[in-house]
């Protein structure tokens, strides 16, 4: 899909539906909207950094926004274009539990060997108790730092305790135990968001 087009082609949004759970006519004014605040046609880092921060004006969303923003760009060419906003958009705001399960393990597993080690998992979950910041407390009252909660889950997920967490690691042990993806998840929520185009 080109960058500049200020339109959606029949064929983009046919591609686009088949691809996400999202209706046409949904698609149609998610477009509106991405257009209005991204008139370039595509979404840059600086830009979607302002829109996390945005989302969370107590605490600090910029290291989490890199790593959320680098999970949406899936040609790693550095932009956010309409089509991988709403891939993205879709299985963080309508996927089902695998879709999920492997968005988030995509994102904690930083340099994409298909493992998630201890340093990955606690760079993110700094991340997040940053970007949420006063809310923190109230909504974590187990009072646990970010290398706790990093130990606690792998105590959970690293079934070989070879200190890294395969994919089916993270799978069986989400499916075991589903409270404990809700931190996994905090994050991209609200990158996906649950709520409709404006």
């Amino acid at each position: 899909m080109g960058h500049n087009k200020s339109k959606l082609t029949p064929a983009d949004l046919t591609e686009i539906a088949d691809s996400t759970e999202f209706s046409e006519y949904e698609i149609q004014h998610w477009y509106k909207s991405f257009r209005k605040d991204c008139p370039s046609g595509i979404l840059s880092l600086a830009e979607f950094k302002k829109l996390y921060g945005e989302f969370f004006p107590y605490g600090d969303a910029s290291k989490f926004a890199e790593h959320a923003f680098r999970t949406f760009d899936k040609d790693n060419n550095g932009t956010i274009d309409f089509r991988e906003f709403m891939i993205a958009l879709s299985v963080t705001s309508r996927g089902n539990f695998h879709d999920k399960l492997q968005w988030a393990f995509d994102m904690y597993d930083l340099d994409k060997d298909g493992h998630i080690t201890k340093k990955e998992m606690l760079e993110i979950i700094t991340a997040i108790y940053n970007m949420v910041g006063s809310i923190l407390s109230s909504n974590m009252s187990d009072g646990l730092t970010p290398q706790q909660r990093v130990d606690r889950i792998f105590s959970k997920m690293d079934k070989d305790h070879d200190e890294q967490i395969t994919a089916d690691e993270f799978s069986q042990a989400a499916n075991e135990d589903p409270s404990l993806v809700m931190l996994l998840q905090m994050g991209y929520q609200t990158a996906g968001g649950d709520g409709g185009a404006e």
